[in-house]
């Protein structure tokens, strides 16, 4: 159900943000990979494509399969494509970036909700230039936000919830994304559920940025978000069609220009996942691995990881 008032769209984009943006935010361009969600819906009648964003990686003992995930999408979506169906029903273990049962408990939201909030000395007019706080102001005004609430969040606290909002308003929820839709399967299935990283993992890789990149953070997550669904047709034929190097470019060419955003948010946490998905080949069952498509694509993506170490990849 929508929020009944400005208010309460704040404090709903804000609590469920802790389960979807964050996952979400991996790259400058303001959210891509969320985005991408917005045009899913428009292809899904469309007739099957020959491939699907979903890889079978085969090592010497074992297989795991590996899912670009787009998080945010409508019921319109569903069913998915055989292909994922099948590859998680062979599996008995899902991984996803972050337990959703730790990243959903009321600890880690309220622990985001205070993470997320200035100090009490503090206000966001006075911790970005007045260009960037109008831009605030201006998204706040069309979204029908008072602006004096926003003044207490963090910048990068802010981009996520005014993004999210923005989703909301077009009608699509992280409850409906690829990561929570398995999660749900898990749980239902009795499938074993375990994370990448933890939740206070994920929601320091924001906070403990300068204030300068994130009010960049929030500059870009504005000023790209209308552009960006320009170019969704785009990108959502790519990813439908498991164009790789298509989605690569549009995911990445803008993150790349701020080589320390996309070290800490990309390349620094792909190469800790590394061993721990190593360690998945070694099991007798199959995992099922669900990570943000930016960390799947490129020369420091997941993919080019596992085959630069002789893995066997396999797009399905």
């Amino acid at each position: 159900m929508q929020p009944r008032n400005a208010k309460g769209k704040m404090q709903n984009a804000h609590r469920r943000s802790g389960h979807c943006a964050f996952r979400i935010v991996h790259f400058k361009r303001s959210l891509l990979c969320a985005a991408l969600a917005f045009a899913l819906v428009l292809v899904h009648a469309s007739a099957a494509a020959s491939r699907d964003f979903l890889w079978k990686v085969t090592g010497k003992t074992g297989v795991v399969y590996l899912v670009g995930s787009v998080h945010l999408l409508t019921q319109d979506f569903y069913p998915l494509d055989p292909a994922f169906e099948q590859a998680f029903k062979e599996s008995d273990l899902l991984v996803e970036e972050t337990d959703l049962a730790e990243l959903l408990a009321p600890q880690a939201q309220l622990q985001l909700l205070s993470r997320g909030m200035l100090p009490s000395s503090q206000s966001l007019d006075a911790v970005v230039s007045p260009g960037t706080f109008a831009l605030v102001s201006r998204r706040a005004d069309a979204l029908g936000l008072p602006i004096d609430p926003l003044k207490r969040f963090k910048p990068w606290s802010l981009a996520l919830m005014l993004a999210q909002l923005e989703w909301q308003k077009a009608g699509f929820d992280g409850e409906l994304g690829l990561d929570r839709h398995f999660y749900d399967r898990a749980q239902h299935d009795g499938k074993r559920v375990q994370g990448l990283e933890t939740a206070e993992f994920q929601i320091a890789q924001f906070d403990g940025i300068s204030m300068e990149q994130q009010e960049r953070l929030l500059v870009e997550t504005l000023t790209d978000l209308d552009a960006e669904m320009a170019s969704l047709s785009t990108l959502i034929r790519a990813w439908k069609a498991g164009d790789t190097p298509t989605v690569e470019r549009i995911v990445l060419e803008d993150l790349k220009k701020d080589p320390q955003l996309y070290q800490r948010l990309l390349v620094a946490r792909n190469r800790d996942w590394m061993p721990k998905i190593e360690t998945l080949f070694n099991r007798t069952g199959r995992a099922f691995i669900v990570v943000g498509a930016a960390h799947v694509v490129g020369p420091d993506g997941l993919i080019a990881m596992l085959k630069a170490k002789g893995y066997q990849v396999e797009q399905m």
